[in-house]
């Protein structure tokens, strides 16, 4: 089914999106007036995204006018058709709607408060010059959202069927819908994190009423926690010798003396990038903030100027060439070529070994923490809390099976071309299907509710500094 998803940055439905994710894992200057919109505009209007009668679900008031002007942000209306959509949306996630007046209408403010906070945000990072967000990367963002809807559909036929029945006339009017609410999550989402960046957005501390309350509002919505389970674990990588390592660096060398001459930098990384995942997208990186990419490439990645060719920089993962194609002030878009030196079947034999020396040292009473800063591979995670069991990767399942707290199970491999990692694990928890507690999400609601207030108060300033009038 083809849904038409609100880039609405709604507080409370924000919050409650991420802690149910958490549950599962356990897995956002004044403007002048230039004219104000009269009480009625067309439904095409570039603010509101098309719709067809067809949308609205039944249980809504349909005596309601749907192109009628509920509020003005600045210069720009909020539609009532805006609103009912978003109804609708709701209700085809699942969400139970009131089937009252009262209700309903309560229902209505609130979406008309979530649709004028979205708005000061898309305008305050429009009139920001720091932020900028490309025609280039909106296309690239919309052409793969397309590919993968119409990869749900085995014709042409069926796919536009759907398209229309979710208010979209033909697959155009769909790319251009989408390329809006990606711009303006973009923007959104950019101005969030420039503010975080500058320290402008600096947590609030919520009272534990406040995140009790929140608490008890949405435990409803909650559901049950899955049966998890947490472990440690020693990922101990075979090492490449230093003559492989040498020649490595000579190959990455000579590839940043002909990109220096004015090679392409794309070409480049699918002819000689080992990077399965940015290889044949030229080394593109897309966009990304600090504390993604390890120490040593973030490094240097955010401190290069557009256009440069980076010098060869070493990981874990091996060498890295890093071109910055463009910055903002809390990210960057950035290409890559990593080259990994050889490694060879010794090389795998002795991290073999040494994965099996670690796991009988743990048996012979050593301390795990020790021996997990001596051996551990510094790019895999150390630790996992609160896994549901059904997310376990096979290899680790088919391992740990009904191991108990304080387990260490036996050694086991994670393949990878050639450079087969070999992990020591103990289980440090299990925790049984049951009910979502309070203190299960507490330290989250306090982090994630306390960012929230900070937006709060900022969406605040940002009223009080904006032209905003809403309507009865």
């Amino acid at each position: 089914m083809i849904r038409r998803c609100s880039t609405r940055l709604t507080l409370v439905l924000a919050l409650l999106l991420w802690v149910q994710g958490a549950v599962a894992a356990q897995d956002t200057t004044s403007a002048a007036i230039d004219s104000l919109a009269p009480d009625s505009v067309s439904a095409d209007t570039s603010s509101a995204p098309p719709r067809s009668e067809a949308m609205v679900a039944p249980a809504h008031d349909t005596s309601f006018t749907v192109d009628r002007v509920l509020a003005i942000v600045g210069n720009r209306p909020v539609l009532a058709s805006q609103v009912e959509e978003e109804m609708f949306s709701r209700e085809s996630q699942g969400a139970k709607l009131p089937t009252n007046p009262e209700g309903l209408a309560a229902i209505r403010e609130q979406i008309v408060g979530s649709i004028i906070d979205e708005e000061l945000l898309v305008q305050q990072a429009q009139r920001d010059t720091a932020i900028t967000v490309t025609d280039e990367e909106i296309a690239s963002g919309v052409e793969e959202q397309v590919k993968k809807v119409r990869g749900n559909f085995t014709s042409e036929v069926d796919y536009r069927a759907e398209l229309q029945k979710a208010g979209f006339q033909t697959p155009e009017e769909y790319r251009r819908w989408l390329s809006d609410q990606q711009r303006r999550a973009a923007f959104q989402n950019r101005l969030v994190e420039k503010l975080r960046g500058e320290g402008k957005l600096k947590a609030v501390s919520p009272t534990e009423k406040e995140m009790k309350q929140f608490f008890d509002e949405q435990r409803a919505s909650l559901g049950t926690r899955p049966a998890t389970l947490s472990f440690r674990q020693i990922v101990v990588s075979p090492k490449p010798s230093p003559e492989a390592k040498s020649r490595t660096k000579a190959q990455a060398d000579s590839i940043v003396l002909e990109l220096r001459k004015g090679a392409d930098f794309a070409t480049a990384a699918r002819r000689f990038s080992q990077d399965p995942g940015s290889k044949e997208q030229g080394g593109s990186l897309n966009w990304f903030r600090r504390g993604v990419m390890v120490p040593e490439f973030e490094r240097v990645a955010f401190g290069l100027k557009p256009g440069v060719v980076s010098d060869p920089v070493e990981s874990p993962f091996g060498y890295h060439i890093i071109q910055v194609e463009r910055v903002q002030p809390a990210e960057v878009q950035a290409r890559h070529i990593l080259l990994m030196p050889q490694i060879d079947s010794a090389h795998v034999d002795s991290a073999r070994n040494r994965a099996e020396a670690v796991q009988k040292a743990l048996a012979a009473g050593a301390p795990f923490d020790s021996l997990q800063r001596l051996y551990h591979d510094p790019s895999a995670e150390r630790n996992a809390e609160a896994v549901p069991i059904t997310k376990l990767p096979e290899n680790y399942a088919k391992v740990i099976g009904a191991a108990d707290s304080g387990t260490v199970v036996p050694v086991f491999t994670l393949p990878a071309s050639g450079r087969d990692q070999f992990v020591v694990l103990q289980v440090t928890g299990r925790r049984p299907e049951g009910d979502v507690k309070y203190e299960d999400v507490r330290d989250r609601i306090r982090e994630q509710l306390g960012q929230q207030l900070a937006i709060r108060r900022y969406l605040d300033r940002l009223r009080k500094a904006t032209y905003v009038e809403i309507r009865s």
